[in-house]
């Protein structure tokens, strides 16, 4: 007999509340009949899941191996689910958003995809911008809500909201003598390096210059470029090192073209916004969308969100079915 899909819902039931009668509480189901399905799925796998310590049952190695792939399958599976299911979804219309490089390049192109799938009726646009002009398009009314990075100015027409954090590491190459280490000492690594950095305007240099504060008098820039992929390209061919959101690398830091240092003595964590006129009126479509993007804020660790889209799929597909 295959293992069921019913028995891993049973098995992770059983592995959050440590207990079968919690369990069948939890699954509106009888207690025989999780005993009786974990039984079944130890046999099955050929062994125990859980060491008995009077009414509590404690995961064991086996059992902590299996955890994340059941919850895996799980998610998938109610990923499908959702996705199938709302196929005939009435929500329709066109929706015009704006992104600062990092949050248009890396972040957004998952959530849009993941969106349109789940609401294939509505149709949304993306600008890629700097924050400085993301902020002018969303004053202008071009686009109705915009995501950014940078600081904003001052205008009481703009209206703005906490989306997640995001952090700034320190980027070099492989064959860097930094490489070697795991993080950036602001107090020792910084003079003798040359810098490549994003265009004026970016809202990552607006945040290194606020960061590193009187740092920067030891900064030698000796390249500007307009985008995050070409900044880490010169990194790669050896120009210099650079500094940009840890979002940014997971491909590369990964495949183990480029290390990312995080940096002693500064924190660089940076708050990411969602902005909007104060007298916009939001469509249906436009609140379901910012109601998909919540999802990152949930998420344990936004990188592997990023790295692994499928799991930010299923991330989405369970807020769909939690909010029906």
């Amino acid at each position: 007999m295959s293992i069921t899909l019913r028995q891993l819902e049973i098995f992770i039931a059983v592995a959050e509340t440590a207990q079968v009668t919690k369990a069948s509480k939890k699954l509106f189901v009888t207690q025989s009949a999780v005993s009786m399905a974990l039984a079944e799925l130890e046999n099955q796998l050929g062994g125990s899941l859980f060491d008995r310590h009077g009414r509590s049952l404690l995961l064991n190695a086996r059992g902590r191996f299996l955890l994340p792939l059941a919850k895996d399958i799980t998610c998938q599976v109610t990923n499908i689910e959702t996705i199938m299911s709302e196929r005939n979804d009435t929500l329709d219309g066109t929706i015009n958003i704006v992104a600062s490089t990092t949050l248009g390049n890396y972040i957004l192109p998952y959530l849009i995809g993941a969106f349109e799938r789940v609401h294939p009726n509505v149709h949304v646009n993306l600008l890629v911008y700097n924050t400085r002009y993301a902020e002018q398009l969303v004053l202008e009314k071009q686009s109705e809500v915009g995501f950014v990075e940078g600081p904003l100015t001052k205008n009481d027409e703009m209206q703005w909201r906490p989306w997640f954090e995001d952090e700034l590491i320190v980027l070099c190459g492989p064959t860097d003598p930094l490489a070697h280490n795991e993080t950036f000492d602001i107090t020792r690594d910084l003079k003798g390096k040359k810098w490549i950095m994003r265009e004026t305007g970016s809202g990552t240099v607006a945040t290194i210059r606020e960061k590193f504060g009187k740092y920067m008098d030891d900064v030698n820039i000796v390249m500007e470029m307009g985008h995050p992929e070409a900044v880490k390209r010169g990194v790669e061919s050896g120009v210099g090192i650079t500094c940009l959101s840890s979002l940014s690398i997971c491909r590369e830091a990964e495949n183990g073209w480029l290390k990312g240092l995080k940096i002693d003595g500064l924190d660089m964590k940076r708050q990411l916004k969602i902005i909007q006129r104060t007298d916009l009126e939001i469509s249906d479509a436009m609140a379901e969308f910012l109601s998909f993007c919540d999802v990152m804020s949930i998420c344990d660790d936004s990188r592997v969100c990023l790295s692994s889209p499928w799991k930010l799929q299923s991330l989405l597909a369970r807020h769909s079915a939690q909010k029906k």
